[in-house]
């Protein structure tokens, strides 16, 4: 079995802990006996937080590492060619002119024909 160590903190909070927690009519060794499980939960809940830091930090170097695609290997992988994409908006563009006009004049008139 090996011996962790623990810093100071850790004591005086494993002591405050069992402290606090003792039942009336424990032994200072059950005392003692419980200290001792409270500093190796610590210590070990330490030891799994900084494997799991090293772990995120080797996933965050490894991401930073991969190389980028350009703007251009994007554009060509992912999006459809620059005409239709513009005959799209083209089409777009002309049947809201004409909706707004054919809105206009309808508005218009229903309110000529009003007065």
């Amino acid at each position: 079995m090996t011996k962790m160590k623990v810093s100071p903190e850790v004591q005086q909070q494993a002591d405050a802990l069992a402290k606090a927690n003792q039942r009336p009519g424990q032994t200072k060794a059950q005392t003692k006996l419980i200290e001792e499980g409270i500093r190796k939960g610590i210590a070990q809940y330490k030891k799994q937080q900084k494997a799991l830091s090293r772990e995120r930090d080797k996933a965050r170097k490894a991401a930073s590492k991969t190389p980028y695609p350009t703007a251009d290997e994007t554009i060509e992988d992912h999006a459809p060619s620059a005409s239709s994409v513009a005959s799209g908006h083209q089409h777009l563009l002309w049947g809201l002119l004409i909706a707004s006009w054919v809105g206009f004049i309808i508005y218009a008139w229903f309110f000529h024909s009003l007065s």
